[in-house]
């Protein structure tokens, strides 16, 4: 599993539900779904870490906090973004 910014993934129920129990992060649930997404934002390979937020971003932005990689459950790769030239 390879993550890059901007995946979508699910946590480990245990940190899901210690996430979702912290008055500061409220999570929000993608629709149709009970357990929460997070988008990453960052990852560092070298020490096992990711930052992640919840994602759908809440009206006034979501708080980013740090996971360790073992803690990913899964991962929704987005496309890849295809730059269109201007003709």
């Amino acid at each position: 599993m390879t993550l890059q910014q901007g995946d979508r993934i699910h946590l480990v129920s245990s940190q899901a539900s210690h996430l979702a129990s912290s008055p500061s992060n409220s999570p929000s649930s993608s629709p149709g779904s009970e357990e929460p997404s997070y988008q990453v934002i960052s990852v560092d390979v070298t020490h096992q870490r990711c930052w992640v937020r919840h994602w759908p971003l809440a009206r006034h932005g979501s708080p980013v906090f740090e996971v360790s990689l073992s803690q990913v459950r899964d991962l929704h790769q987005l496309p890849p973004q295809t730059c269109q030239s201007r003709s």
